[in-house]
């Protein structure tokens, strides 16, 4: 789809349209593509929000709990429909027992959380021993961290493409709403605790509150440019960094 925007705004066909981020007043970037309005939080986006997974992440359980390396891997991921449930099943049978620690478990009793449907198909990862059964548990020989993540490095490729998309899209949200004249609003801004429903009031951390994960070296809007490109699209995110960064 192309980006189109009005020619007041000084931009021809083919260009984005919209503000920048200090243009309203608001604190938002807004860019038109289509029928799409994104809106982006700029505070976050230009904050050194960083994630801490295995450098201190405190966990989202009710106390903090650093020495599991669990980070908000606690909880099976949310599968976005068949198609991904299909992606990510097939992908888990290319996994080997020395690259993933519940590959046992994975055959036995399959990848999926039983009785989790969403449509006739599985919603969820299964929680093995307290966490996604993806993750493999420090001290693991073949490697800490999601196996599915591991893989796609060995195989050089892009983890986006193999881990469900709720686990790269963190801790990034997009809220979709009808903007009333046949198109769509896109907010793009950090996930907070009440986006875990009640599960967030119990946490005793959330990553995005506070200060202490808030010590990248880079922008947000740099340091997941990756996951935001694969989130809004290319011409968007290249106009989304030129208008935060100047870049």
């Amino acid at each position: 789809m192309a980006l189109t925007g009005p020619p007041a705004d000084g931009h021809g066909p083919g260009q984005p349209s919209g503000r920048d981020g200090d243009g309203d007043g608001d604190g938002v970037t807004e860019i038109v593509d289509g029928d799409v309005t994104w809106r982006f939080d700029d505070a976050f986006l230009t904050s050194r929000w960083t994630c801490l997974w295995g450098r201190g992440c405190l966990g989202i359980h009710e106390e903090p709990t650093p020495e599991l390396g669990e980070g908000c891997c606690s909880v099976g991921a949310e599968l976005d429909g068949a198609d991904e449930a299909m992606r990510i099943a097939a992908l888990a049978d290319t996994l080997s027992p020395d690259r993933f620690q519940f590959h046992a478990e994975a055959a036995a009793g399959g990848i999926f959380a039983a009785g989790i449907v969403t449509d006739g198909g599985p919603a969820a990862t299964r929680v093995v021993e307290g966490a996604c059964i993806f993750l493999n548990r420090p001290g693991f020989a073949g490697g800490a961290g999601c196996a599915l993540h591991l893989a796609a490095v060995d195989a050089a490729e892009s983890p986006i493409d193999w881990k469900p998309s709720v686990c790269w899209q963190l801790p990034v949200r997009v809220d979709w709403s009808d903007d009333g004249h046949g198109g769509e609003v896109a907010d793009v801004r950090a996930w907070r605790r009440a986006d875990w429903g009640p599960e967030g009031d119990t946490m005793a951390w959330c990553c995005t509150e506070g200060d202490r994960a808030y010590v990248g070296d880079r922008p947000v809007v740099e340091s997941l440019a990756e996951e935001l490109d694969a989130l809004v699209g290319t011409p968007v995110y290249v106009e989304l960094r030129r208008r935060l960064t100047g870049g």
